[in-house]
């Protein structure tokens, strides 16, 4: 019989000078290290997997998020003011390449879905954490995160349109007597919290509300959208300043006429020409009163701004007035 010797568990030839290759590579303190290491990558692995499993388990067991909201239409309209879950979606693709993560256990579509909640509910960000089984302190980096991504993007939505596009898309209302209507101005003004500095609370302070406020002036088309925006000063200037300071006339054509309500300052009534005059734009101006209406429906827009918000009051505003125009107009279509 030949001579064998059994090494590491492997029967070779005596014959042979060296053992083979394999049978030395695999020695007991080489395999013991490799089965260690494979234990720490196993382990490393087992934990990762734990954390993931727990988070979605927080997320299953969650009862209010978009997964909830996404199937009742009626739902996700009062929570968001979006008329249905594509346009949120589409929203959400264009945003999230331009919103610095946050670290938590929602989705982005949660996250935008907290966003949009807090403008059109106006809701705190203790709610909002409560809701979301969160930190108030997630409530506000998200804030800070997506208000002025979609300042930034979303003011492309609210669009100053050539003349033809305007007389195209004239209701009939108009065009009776107000055919030629190139844009309707508002000044409309919304409550902040009274700041410490005494400069900046007389700049705020307006004397027609009583409170502190920021001023903006909107313009609207006929047809009810949004097309005009400047940017918020304190509730103390005038409407004429405001109307004056900003790049609104620059956008006017020549020979533009303004038509503006009569007033009885200094006569005791008002001739019947200007009576029908004034009631004919206030016919109208409804239509306006009803696209304010709209953007106040955003409740962010009727609560009184923490000072914290000021600095992003103007993205709020862009924000409300685009998501505004996202949704049907308020002004009738005309008939054909």
């Amino acid at each position: 019989a030949e001579a064998v010797r059994r090494v590491g568990g492997v029967l070779y030839d005596m014959d042979d000078d060296q053992p083979p290759a394999s049978v030395t590579s695999t020695a007991p303190s080489v395999i013991t290290e490799q089965v260690h290491r494979d234990n720490l990558e196993l382990r490393k692995e087992l934990n990762e997997l734990k954390k993931e499993n727990k988070c979605l388990k927080k997320i299953s067991e969650r009862q209010f998020g978009f997964l909830s909201l996404r199937n009742s239409s009626s739902l996700f309209k009062f929570f968001t003011g979006l008329q249905t879950v594509q346009i949120f979606m589409w929203l959400l693709n264009v945003l999230k390449p331009n919103v610095v993560k946050v670290k938590s256990s929602l989705s982005l579509k949660d996250h935008l879905l907290i966003i949009l909640m807090k403008l059109r509910l106006g809701l705190t960000n203790q709610d909002l954490a409560v809701r979301f089984d969160i930190p108030k302190c997630l409530v506000s980096r998200l804030l800070r995160r997506w208000l002025p991504v979609m300042g930034k993007i979303l003011k492309d939505l609210i669009i100053w349109p050539s003349k033809e596009a305007v007389r195209k898309n004239m209701p009939r209302i108009f065009k009776k007597s107000f055919r030629k209507c190139r844009c309707i101005i508002d000044c409309s003004e919304f409550f902040i919290e009274r700041p410490s500095n005494l400069t900046a609370r007389a700049q705020t302070w307006s004397n027609y509300k009583h409170h502190n406020t920021l001023k903006y002036l909107i313009g609207i088309t006929p047809a009810g959208a949004i097309s005009f925006f400047i940017r918020r000063l304190g509730g103390r200037v005038s409407d004429k300043q405001i109307t004056v300071e900003s790049n609104f006339l620059d956008k006017i054509e020549p020979r533009t006429i303004l038509k503006i309500p009569s007033f009885t300052k200094g006569k005791k009534q008002l001739p019947g020409t200007d009576v029908d005059h004034s009631q004919e734009l206030a016919r109208v101006h409804i239509h306006v009163e009803r696209v304010i209406g709209r953007l106040r429906k955003y409740q962010i827009l009727q609560t009184v701004i923490p000072l914290s918000l000021v600095d992003l009051a103007d993205n709020i505003v862009i924000a409300c007035a685009a998501l505004v125009n996202l949704s049907p107009s308020v002004v009738p279509k005309k008939k054909k």
